[in-house]
Order: C-alpha cells, then structure tokens, then sequence
C-alpha cells in the first residue's frame, strides 16, 4: 500500500490487517503527537487527517487514528500534528492555542489541533461556510480536556476561522500529483479493498473467513479494547455502488457505506429533526467514518439509527457472493440480541423508505448523560400522520402512526400496541394517548444499566410519546392560524 504521510510518500508491504493508524504513527513512525488517550474513539487525543483525492482537489477528514485501520490510508494524505506548520510558521490553529492559552497539560492539545485545522482547511476549500462559534464548536466535539477548560480552546478557534490564511493550505499541487500517481495501489491480501460490488462479491467467496469493515467505528474496539486480532478484513467503504443515493418510484434509497457525514447532507433541506439527530451520533471523527450499513447490521439495541428507520417503514436489501439480493422489512432484520438476518457471505446493500414519510411530522429525541458523543440510555422516533375522518366535517384522525424505540429492548423495536392505540384517533384525544402510554409499558421490559434503570428508561419513554402528541398538536395549532394583518 501507498500513501503520503505528512510531505512523504510511504510505501508498506506487510501491515497487519488490524494495525490501527495510531499504532503505526508512534511505533513504526515514532511520531508520538498522536496520543492515545481512551483507544475508543471518544477522547479524540489521537485526531489526524485524512486527506482524499477527488477530482483535482483532496478532502480532508479529521478520524480518531486508535479505531481507524492503517489500510485506510492507502491512497490517502495523512496529516499528524508535526507537519502542520510550514514555512517556519506554526498553522493558525496552534498559533491560535498558544495566543489564548489554551493548553495547560497538552495532553488532549494535538487532537484539539487537528480538528480546528481539519476545520481550517474545510473552510479554505469551501466545504464549510460558517465561521461562527456554534461551528468552532462542532468542530471539537469530539475531543475531551480534562484540564484547560473549554473557553480558551474555543476562543482560538474563533480566532483562527475569524482570520483565515491561505498560506497553510494542506493540499498543496505537489501532493495532488503524488496522490494521483498511487491511485492504484493496493493493500495487502488481509485487507482487502474492492471497489465495485463486483471485485466485492469475489472478495467474499474467496475468503469466507474475512470481516467486513465500512468505518470501523465499532469493530475496531475488538482489537483495542478486547484485544482480540481480526487476520482478514474486506473493506466496504470503497465500493462505489454503496455510496449511491437515488430517489425513484416514490422510494429513496440509500447505499449502505454511506457515512454519517453523508447523511448529514443529504438530510440538511429534507429534515431539520434527523439533521439534529445525525448531530448527536458519535463525534465529527466518528461521524466521518461510520456507516449507515454499520450501524444497522451491528445489531446493537441503543444503535441511534434503526429507531429512525423503523418508523419510517425502512426496508433493508441484504445481497451475497453470487450476485443475489433480497429484501425485506428493517423490523424483520432483527433476531435478538446483536442476532441478524445476515447469513454467512451475505452484507448489506442498502436502505429503502417511502420517500414522502419525510413529509409526515417526525419527533426524534436521543436522551444521554451527555449531549456530545455519548450512548443512549433511550431512542425515540415518531411519526405520525392524518387525514379527513369519514365522518361529517372537517374533523382529521391519525391514518399513519410509528413509534419505535432503542435501548428499550434487545432490538430497536416498534410499538405496535401504542400506534394501535393512536390510529383513528383525533389528535387531540388525550385517552387515546393515555391508551398508548399504557400500551408502551405492557410492550416493552427495559433493562437497568449503568446508563440507566429500567425503571427511568420506561417513564422516559412514555414520556417522550407525551412530549412528541404535546408537539404535534402545538404545530398543528401554529400552522392553521389564521395569518394576522399588520398594517
């Protein structure tokens, strides 16, 4: 495998398929900025960039190095906190850290960098255009302090995006020649990165015995938490028919190596309420590295994902070796506990749904102890939809209703009692609520966590049903007021 680290092109022949970027950097590399800090993902001390060449320009995405295989950088620029500066000048992200005093420790320092200058480089290439504090904020997200304190970080970055300097560009004409050059390269046969479902479905039957792999966001703790090596790995994320987003026939269909990232695009002018949802999964590095298809087929009861998915009717084509696909319900894709209808050489595609579900009122809330890139103690997604009655009048019903939750059972899970409950219903019926409240706690048996009792997650749940019919009802009032005249 090829790629350029820092100014350098580099060239491995014998990676582990499980070799994580971190470990490479400060064991094979010796550059120690990259620090480990929880080997999760979640501290955000080990941030650095990956750059990718598309068209005539790279893109830079910051990624936690602990949980991101080395695999990943072929044919990529990898950017670590030693090569930021240029010219004998550091990069306005640290010139930005040392003016406002943000670093005491420095511990976390060199990830905080990084991700002020993944946001640098974002906004000289125009893939951003806020400069305000809300996105300095976002942009560090997911990295922890433990000792400085926020403000002063977030000063330099304001400072840093408020005075943007073109002279510390990353992609410069040399790399972007470099890059173009190794555009073929490939990585070793423990790590396989196909780059059509063609070359992937050959992959698959030729090693039964490899995992597969999009982001890597929850695999990878296997080997840094678990310690437990994974020998053989199939990439996803390369393959090009998996990226695809198409709408046809009243149906939207997502591919599923989609990242989060992608996602966020895609849903920013269709839905400001999953637009806020994508917000609150994981961190930005996180985020530019999972996966629609991972969060789903890792089957885990509090994924943020599948509750959204279900209530939205969402259907999953699994496809296998041979070329062969078949669909089926989300709600039917779950067996039980971290249990798929996945069968061995077979993967996930991609996602389907009614496109005009997103014109429904949908209420999604994730609660956690911590807003930024935390695990939910509960997931809730509602839509609900009405028409005319058959009654005399102009009196509306709920005719579509969806409720599902994570973190409430084994698997994400739809309520069907509770909808049952509410269909047919005028929306102002508070029986029929109460009904569907009831109707949640006869259907679902939490459990108690650490995150959370079972007895907390069942009021919360109930609750959220309250405050999205509270919801519902207000916004219905607000849009049918009669208009008033100023004069």
């Amino acid at each position: 495998m090829k790629f350029i680290l820092n100014h350098d092109l580099v060239e491995e022949t014998a990676p582990a398929a499980d070799t994580t970027l971190l470990r490479y950097l400060r064991e094979s590399q010796r550059l120690c900025g990259t620090k480990e800090g929880c080997a999760s993902g979640d501290c955000g001390a080990c941030t650095v960039l990956l750059g990718q060449l598309k068209g005539e320009r790279i893109h830079y995405r910051t990624v936690n190095a602990c949980i991101t295989p080395l695999a990943a950088a072929n044919r990529r620029h990898l950017v670590t906190i030693e090569a930021l500066g240029s010219g004998g000048k550091l990069h306005p992200a640290q010139q930005e850290i040392l003016d406002n005093h943000g670093s005491q420790c420095g511990f976390c320092t060199p990830g905080f960098v990084m991700s002020l200058a993944g946001l640098h480089q974002q906004l000289l290439a125009g893939d951003c255009l806020q400069t305000d504090r809300a996105q300095v904020c976002e942009a560090v997200s997911g990295n922890l302090c433990r000792c400085t304190g926020y403000r002063p970080i977030i000063d330099a970055g304001l400072k840093m995006v408020q005075t943007l300097d073109e002279t510390h560009r990353l992609d410069a004409r040399i790399l972007i020649e470099q890059l173009a050059s190794i555009a073929e390269a490939h990585t070793t046969p423990y790590y396989l990165q196909p780059k059509s479902r063609e070359e992937l479905e050959k992959a698959i039957a030729s090693n039964p015995d490899a995992r597969l792999i999009a982001g890597g966001t929850d695999l990878l703790l296997e080997v840094t938490q678990q310690c437990r090596p994974i020998k053989k790995m199939i990439d996803l994320s390369g393959v090009k028919e998996l990226h695809r987003i198409e709408e046809r026939k009243g149906f939207i269909h997502l591919g599923a190596a989609l990242t989060y990232r992608d996602l966020e695009t895609f849903f920013a002018e269709r839905s400001s309420r999953i637009s806020a949802l994508l917000e609150r999964i994981g961190s930005r590095q996180i985020r530019n590295r999972g996966t629609l298809g991972g969060n789903i087929a890792n089957a885990s009861p509090i994924a943020d994902l599948p509750p959204l998915l279900l209530a939205l009717d969402a259907c999953v084509t699994l496809a296998d070796s041979r070329g062969d696909e078949r669909e089926m319900p989300l709600a039917d894709f779950y067996k039980g506990y971290k249990a798929t209808a996945l069968e061995s050489g077979q993967y996930l595609a991609k996602v389907s749904f009614p496109a005009n579900a997103l014109n429904d009122f949908h209420w999604l809330y994730k609660v956690s102890k911590r807003r930024e890139d935390d695990i939910s103690a509960v997931m809730a997604a509602i839509r609900l939809r009405t028409n005319k009655s058959n009654g005399s009048g102009n009196d509306e019903v709920f005719s579509e209703v969806r409720i599902a939750f994570g973190g409430m059972a084994a698997t994400p899970v739809r309520v069907a009692k509770a909808e049952l409950a509410l269909l047919g219903q005028a929306p102002q019926d508070e029986s029929a609520l109460e009904a569907a409240v009831t109707a949640i706690a006869e259907a679902l048996l939490p459990i108690g966590d650490v995150r959370a009792s079972a007895e907390y997650r069942l009021q919360v749940a109930q609750n959220l049903l309250r405050t999205a019919w509270q919801t519902f009802n207000r916004e219905k009032s607000e849009n049918s007021a009669p208009e008033t005249l100023h004069a």
